[in-house]
Order: structure tokens, then sequence, then C-alpha cells
């Protein structure tokens, strides 16, 4: 069986932000069953129409990137009850056509949204939005389980890092539904 690539992307550039940290805790929850690579888009410039054709090196990355994944996990923050303005730009240029024979290569591909906040929604309302973008691109968005974690200093250690005490088995159970979510698509494909 081939081994499946998962590509996390998180919605904040901040390097120990608490939705990489989120990500890196599912990188561990899956461990050698997936090739499990958090996307660097920091240097992504803003969409511009007058820069797409032809697409800045750092376009061409992150699209590469995401073609070569077999499932796009995100990891969502949440500001004003939105997803992040980065996320947002990313997604503008990975909804763009590569060439005139080279649809968007989001076009098809198995998703999972997660996030985690200070806040008491738990991303659950930013999440909605980018679910119903990602949808909208037609990507194969697996709806349920979902991971919301509200109140993110109660899931913080002495250190002020995630620790995930009490969101774990569910984090636990979304790497897995993934895990087969994509597999299926893999073998379906095949």
């Amino acid at each position: 069986m081939k081994k499946i690539k998962i590509l996390a992307i998180v919605g904040s550039l901040r390097k120990d932000s608490l939705n990489r940290q989120l990500a890196l805790a599912a990188k561990d929850i899956i461990g050698d069953r997936a090739d499990f690579e958090i996307l660097e888009y920091a240097d992504v410039p803003l969409m511009n129409e007058d820069i797409e054709f032809p697409a800045t090196e750092p376009v061409k990355r992150v699209r590469e990137k995401v073609k070569e994944a077999d499932g796009i996990w995100f990891f969502s923050p949440e500001y004003n009850h939105f997803f992040s303005g980065v996320l947002k730009n990313l997604i503008d240029w990975l909804s763009r056509p590569v060439s005139d024979e080279e649809p968007y290569v989001l076009y098809g591909k198995p998703a999972a949204v997660s996030g985690i906040s200070l806040g008491m929604s738990g991303t659950g309302i930013a999440q909605d939005h980018l679910v119903t973008l990602i949808s909208f691109l037609n990507m194969d968005v697996m709806n349920v389980p979902r991971v919301t974690i509200p109140n993110a200093t109660e899931q913080l250690d002495d250190r002020g890092k995630l620790a995930l005490t009490e969101s774990y088995p569910f984090l636990e159970e979304q790497a897995n539904a993934l895990m087969d979510f994509v597999q299926r698509r893999v073998k379906d494909g095949d």
C-alpha cells in the first residue's frame, strides 16, 4: 500500500502559534503512517493578477507541494470570527489555474479542518467560513469529525506550550478518520 502524503496548512505564520503546535501534535499522532509536512508559505506574495503568469517561485513551490499531497489538513486560527488573511491569500493563489492546460491544484483534494483559539468558539465560526470556501473550490471535505478547541489557555502546560490533555482524544480521532478518508480516495484513484 502506498504511503500517503498529508500536507498541513497552518493559518498563522507565527513560528510557535497554537495552530502550528496543534499541527505538530497531529503529526506525532499520525507518526510513520503517512508523510506529514507543514507547508511554509510566508514568502507567498499578495494575490495580484499582474504577477500571476508566470507565477513567482514561492507560488510555484506551494502549488507543487499541494499537487504532491494526497490530502490537505487545515489548522486555522480565528480572527474576528474568520480565518486569517494569510490563509485566504494562499487559497486565492491555489484557486487560480496553473496554466491554460492545468486547472487549479486544490480541485478534488481531500481536506480536513481543525483549529484552536483563545476564544470560546474554538475556531468553529472560522472553520465554517473555511469549509464554505474550500467546498466551493471542489475540495473533498471531511466534515466530521472536526476539532475546535476553545479556551486554549486551559490546554497549555507550565511553559506555555500546548499540552492537549483534554483535547488529545478528539485530535487523535480526527487524525485516524483523515487517514482513512484519504486512503480510500487514493485507493479509488488507482
